[in-house]
């Protein structure tokens, strides 16, 4: 038997709460927004990727609410939260996370962010530390901004979105896996979901609008904010990411003050799922043990 079997078989023996907060977001007034949360212990933010929704931790949230206090969500313009037609750009999700986190009342947390939502952390990290304590940033995605990346992105996500039959979305799901073997009908039905929406063919552009070069440039990964990143952090990369490789995963080594590099191997870029117990381990260990300050190490 698989030791996969669904989503809710994932979460059947774990006490969890899903519901909708009201999160606001500047002029943009109320957002809907949809969570997850489970566990007790320190807070802990998991945030999904591009086009993404908080199903992509649904293997981890049993095995992280044993030790923290597990928030998942859905990000503005993704998910079944709210879609507002403004672009979806960094800053922009960077305060709705913040509102969420003023909303359940967390003053500050651990957060972990997988592609787009690694982007996110950091730049929360460098621009908010007061709201962070330590951040995880799984397979982050195109540090170097390489426009074939971008443009496999937009094509993929734009085609399903358009044309949301079962090769177009399952192609898009599979994309993010190393195994194909793991791209399971009821995530590429969930991800079809998600894609058919009302509003959501706008809203695609607006969350692809970090895709376009000249919007991406305002946010591009760069030394002169990453530096600026107290919050110890660890790297979680993968040996086959189809965003970047690990000469990527060394300029952010290189330009964060105090990061450390953990390489899950016969992985892509959703750790998360297609490793789950190593990826539950890496949190627990680089989160809730006493902290060493190091300029880099790469395990």
């Amino acid at each position: 038997m698989s030791d996969h079997i669904s989503i809710w078989g994932e979460l059947a023996d774990v006490d969890h709460e899903l519901r909708h907060v009201t999160v606001s977001l500047g002029d943009g007034g109320g957002v809907r927004t949809r969570v997850l949360r489970a566990g007790s212990g320190p807070d802990l933010v998991l945030l999904h990727g591009t086009g993404g929704h908080l199903e992509a931790y649904a293997r981890d949230i049993a095995g992280l609410a044993r030790n923290f206090r597990v928030t998942a969500y859905d990000m503005v313009g993704h998910g079944w939260s709210d879609l507002p037609d403004v672009p979806f750009t960094v800053d922009v999700l960077s305060d709705h996370l913040l509102g969420l986190m003023d909303a359940l009342g967390i003053a500050s947390a651990h957060l972990s962010g997988e592609s787009l939502g690694g982007w996110v952390v950091a730049w929360t990290a460098a621009h908010h530390p007061e709201r962070v304590e330590r951040i995880v940033l799984n397979t982050p995605g195109n540090i170097a901004n390489k426009p074939e990346v971008m443009s496999r992105l937009v094509a993929s996500t734009t085609a399903a979105v358009e044309d949301p039959s079962d090769a177009t979305v399952r192609a898009r799901v599979a994309w993010l896996f190393h195994d194909k073997d793991m791209v399971t009908d009821e995530l590429v039905d969930l991800r079809r979901a998600v894609y058919t929406r009302p509003g959501f063919r706008r809203a695609v552009d607006n969350i692809l609008v970090l895709q376009d070069p000249v919007t991406r440039a305002r946010f591009s990964w760069a030394p002169s904010w990453v530096g600026r990143i107290a919050a110890p952090t660890l790297l979680l990369w993968t040996d086959h990411d189809p965003t970047g490789g690990l000469d990527e995963a060394q300029m952010l080594l290189d330009w964060l003050p105090d990061a450390r590099l953990h390489v899950i191997t016969a992985a892509g870029h959703w750790p998360q799922w297609e490793k789950p117990g190593e990826f539950v381990e890496q949190h627990e260990t680089f989160l809730l043990t006493v902290h060493t300050p190091v300029t880099a190490v790469r395990a």
